[in-house]
């Protein structure tokens, strides 16, 4: 036995780029918690990212954001619905949290 604890046991999705309104989980619902989203900018241009609550839109990246690798803190539980992603051409997300599967 490792000995390593799992004390938050969030799940991970990944978003990739030039994506539309990806759901995070299986389905979402009301209560989904995102904790952090990971942004990889690779074409500032177009690095737009979009968190949205079921339909009510979030920006998070602006299209201009320089490249590189950012950890964006969230700690939100969903207020109407699925949490939803939309990313730009130059932009992935990995999204970290509890979502409804």
């Amino acid at each position: 036995m490792s000995g390593v604890q799992y004390p938050y046991e969030y799940a991970y999705e990944t978003v990739a780029a030039s994506q539309t309104a990806q759901v995070l989980g299986t389905a979402g619902a009301v209560g989904d918690y995102i904790h952090r989203l990971i942004i990889t900018v690779g074409t500032s241009a177009t690095s737009t990212v979009t968190l949205l609550d079921n339909s009510t839109s979030i920006p998070i990246m602006a299209a201009t954001t320089a490249i590189g690798v950012y950890s964006i803190e969230i700690n939100a539980r969903s207020a109407s619905g699925a949490w939803k992603v939309t990313t730009g051409a130059g932009a992935t997300v990995m999204a970290i949290g509890k979502f409804s599967v």
